[in-house]
């Protein structure tokens, strides 16, 4: 379990220094209706059920909380989704 977390992390850090990722709800799913999402990262409880349907797009959960996706990503606030455009990078596609 820990081994996923800090590959998930090491992933998404990549794909952030490197990449574009963009975070929030409202900014996924507006990649995501633009065609311009590869990929969308969602915290266990993300409250957007219209996330958790079929995308067409790799959906994958994380095993943690708002509070812990943020930290995990660098960011000083909670992350319920967030979204990689370009992986940069990074492996996190084959998630």
């Amino acid at each position: 379990m820990s081994d996923e977390k800090i590959d998930i992390g090491r992933a998404l850090k990549t794909a952030i220094t490197t990449g574009k990722v963009e975070f929030g709800l409202t900014q996924t799913q507006k990649a995501v209706k633009e065609g311009k999402a590869q990929m969308v990262v969602l915290a266990r409880n993300c409250p957007s059920e219209a996330l958790k349907g079929d995308l067409g797009v790799k959906v994958h959960v994380f095993d943690g909380n708002n509070m812990e996706l943020g930290a995990l990503c660098g960011k000083p606030f909670s992350v319920s989704a967030l979204v990689i455009i370009d992986k940069g990078s990074s492996n996190i596609l084959t998630l």
